[in-house]
């Protein structure tokens, strides 16, 4: 049974940090992509980050490029998604997904709404106060 499970949401002050992590498994790993993804309330769910986990190969939306890092732990099946300097436009619920990697998979991923992805974690709410 494919599985992705996400953790590590909360409640932060503006300006702090969060790490969410991404827990996968019921597939081959190293063939996929791992991507975030979050949805506001009343908003579309938008790509953010995705990282090829083959070769490490990360891509971003310009919307968090320079506060959030993704990585990756081939080992462990999971990734991970660091986010600093919050702000509360950040709140939303935070999805973990897989998708094939193929040519471009990025742009799909980066989409909204995004494609070329076949499985979802249940998401994990962040909410980010004033």
């Amino acid at each position: 049974e494919v599985q992705l499970v996400e953790s590590g949401g909360g409640l932060v002050q503006a300006g702090g940090s969060l790490r969410l992590s991404c827990a996968a498994s019921g597939f081959t790993f190293d063939d996929y992509a791992i991507g975030w993804f979050r949805q506001a309330p009343g908003k579309e769910r938008e790509g953010f980050l995705v990282i090829g986990t083959t070769d490490g190969s990360t891509y971003y939306a310009d919307s968090v490029k320079g506060r959030f890092t993704i990585s990756s732990d081939n080992a462990k099946n999971t990734v991970y998604l660091q986010m600093n300097s919050l702000k509360p436009e950040d709140t939303a619920v935070y999805y973990c997904a897989a998708g094939p990697i193929i040519d471009y998979y990025y742009s799909g991923f980066l989409s909204t709404p995004p494609y070329g992805v076949d499985y979802w974690g249940k998401g994990t709410l962040v909410t980010v106060s004033s």
